[in-house]
């Protein structure tokens, strides 16, 4: 014998303002995502200045901060600590929007990469904070290749986020465009990511293409999303 539970006009009516609530909560986070998230980048590329050469010696290192480690290592609070939380926040929104084994994989695969990028943040403030300070060459070196590896791990996995965005785009929850969008976002960043990876500065070249690429596939997703939601709320 198995038991049902009817839905009575009482459960009914309690369940829609919490998912009306719901969605007010996920379009925020949405639409906070899609601004904050760019922005973040935007501010922190401009406080110093940055570059894709990941073959440096530990002397090189030490030379290239000289001067402005506190806006280096502001630099790194900025585009992997807040950028890491805005894309975590960002992925959680457009995966839980997007349903389905790939939603759950898109937050899924985002959330690791947004754990690295938190990680690098403390690898970063380290490296600014204590190793070129104290003028630790071998120290800065291998926090540096650290870093610039776990860079290329983040970017393999948000690789399989944009093709993942690309699933959703051709199942109808994102607009279609989004969708191609997000095949040219996964081979540009494979491409700077397995640069990142392998020290290699001539693929790690490809980040010029895949970063703008990503900062618009992330803010097209969110507002997408929010649209979406507030819609449905209705």
């Amino acid at each position: 014998m198995s038991a049902t539970t009817a839905v009575t006009p009482s459960t009914a009516g309690a369940e829609a303002p919490r998912a009306r609530r719901s969605a007010r909560y996920l379009t925020i986070a949405a639409v906070t995502a899609a601004v904050a998230y760019p922005a973040t980048w935007i501010v922190g590329l401009s406080i110093a200045s940055s570059g894709t050469t990941v073959h440096s010696t530990g002397a090189e290192i030490l030379s290239s901060y000289a001067g402005h480690t506190g806006a280096a290592l502001v630099q790194f609070l900025l585009t992997e600590g807040v950028a890491g939380l805005l894309l975590a926040v960002a992925v959680v929104a457009v995966g839980r929007a997007g349903g389905g084994r790939a939603g759950r994989w898109f937050t899924g695969a985002g959330l690791v990469a947004a754990a690295i990028s938190v990680a690098q943040c403390g690898l970063g403030v380290a490296l600014t904070g204590w190793a070129v300070p104290h003028e630790r060459a071998g120290a800065a070196l291998a926090l540096t290749q650290v870093v610039n590896r776990a860079d290329g791990v983040k970017m393999l996995l948000l690789a399989a986020v944009a093709v993942l965005g690309w699933n959703l785009a051709r199942r109808g929850r994102l607009p279609r465009w989004i969708g191609f969008l997000g095949l040219a976002l996964a081979v540009a960043i494979a491409v700077s990511g397995l640069g990142f990876l392998l020290l290699s500065d001539t693929l790690s070249m490809a980040a010029y293409v895949s970063l703008p690429l990503l900062l618009v596939f992330v803010t097209a997703a969110c507002l997408a999303v929010s649209r979406r939601t507030r819609t449905g709320a209705r």
